[in-house]
């Protein structure tokens, strides 16, 4: 299946992140001895466009939320290459880099944990437009307050504190804090996921109007395949800090071509019950390795049902099977994954 064409042409991307590496090293004692490296990003490449909005997925500890940090220079990384347009952000010094923090921004997945108790919403909205002397005073208040009505909330609130808000008001404030030194690019760190379902849509709803009237673009973490169907126009599929599947949203729930993606996709219910009855599951056995000791070859082949001896022995690469759709699979090939799907289907009998 060949992928939808995508919508952002040849313009150069905001984003593009090269090979990127964050490495652990934990545990050990005197002179580091017995000290263990985690590779919880282990060199994952992709881009973002102006005003786009691509969703990594994956399991809990996949290292979704350190690729997002290692991203925005919130923790160094390892190896590897970060740009926002032609500035090379990594090995930036601390000054250069305090420069670009206004057009890169990120929302954290806690609402609860993420907002300073004792400080009212006023203060900590407008606290980033104070670090980086934009606005005090009269038009510091203007701001807070056409920050809050934007998100819509009402703008006397800012003189509340976060205990008295609700799960999804907290999301709203720190949406509204991200948005207050107008970036280019926001990390949405699992932005829903500590909320209730009924406000989950809300968020996701304002999220790409804001989007829309302000031509943001996102990296999306979830783990919530449904929910990142909905938001984004390309996904980033990861295990243990490995990218291996890339493509657009549609591409990558009709014809899945890695079985981890196919694991994930047979796991999101389909609100039809005869349907539901009558699918084909393709389900995994076995808990992901550990980062701290990840198995030789390819990082999948322990729980994948289509492993065969060159799976343990060799990293298979992200490459192209169509233009527009990476996979990193030995059985991918130029006929279009044709091999995974014959094996698929014959285990699925």
């Amino acid at each position: 299946m060949q992928p939808e064409p995508m919508a952002r042409g040849a313009a150069a991307p905001l984003i593009r992140v090269v090979d990127l590496k964050k490495h652990f090293v934990v545990g050990g004692g005197f002179l580091s001895r017995g000290a263990k490296v985690v590779k919880a990003v282990d060199g994952i490449t992709f881009d973002v466009g102006c005003g786009e909005t691509v969703g990594l997925v994956g399991e809990s500890g996949c290292g979704k939320s350190t690729a997002g940090r290692a991203i925005l220079q919130l923790l160094a990384p390892t190896a590897g290459r970060v740009y926002l347009n032609d500035t090379e952000l990594t090995g930036l010094k601390r000054d250069e880099l305090s420069k670009l923090r206004t057009r890169m921004q990120m929302i954290f997945q806690d609402p609860y944990a993420s907002l300073n108790p004792r400080h009212p919403v006023g203060k900590i909205v407008g606290e980033p437009l104070v670090i980086h002397g934009i606005q005090r005073g009269d038009e510091l208040r203007d701001r807070v307050a056409e920050l809050l009505q934007l998100v819509g909330l009402n703008p006397a609130y800012m003189r509340r504190f976060p205990h008295e808000f609700s799960g999804g008001q907290r999301q709203r404030i720190m949406i509204a804090r991200a948005l207050s030194l107008n970036p280019d690019f926001i990390v949405c760190d699992e932005p829903i996921s500590a909320l209730d379902v009924s406000i989950q849509a809300q968020v996701v709803n304002l999220l790409q109007d804001l989007q829309e009237r302000l031509g943001l673009a996102y990296l999306f973490i979830a783990h919530d395949l449904s929910m990142v169907k909905h938001i984004s126009r390309r996904i980033a599929v990861m295990y243990l800090g490995h990218i291996v599947e890339l493509t657009d949203r549609r591409t990558l729930f009709a014809d899945p071509l890695h079985p981890y993606t196919q694991s994930l996709a047979s796991a999101v219910p389909i609100p039809h019950p005869k349907l539901e009855r009558q699918r084909q599951r393709f389900i995994l056995s076995g808990e992901p390795p550990s980062p701290a000791k990840p198995p030789p070859g390819c990082v999948f082949h322990p729980r994948c049902p289509l492993a065969f001896d060159r799976c343990k022995v060799e990293l298979p690469a992200l490459r192209d099977i169509y233009p527009g759709h990476q996979v990193a699979c030995h059985l991918a090939d130029a006929s279009g994954g044709s091999k995974i799907r014959v094996v698929r289907s014959e285990i699925a009998t």
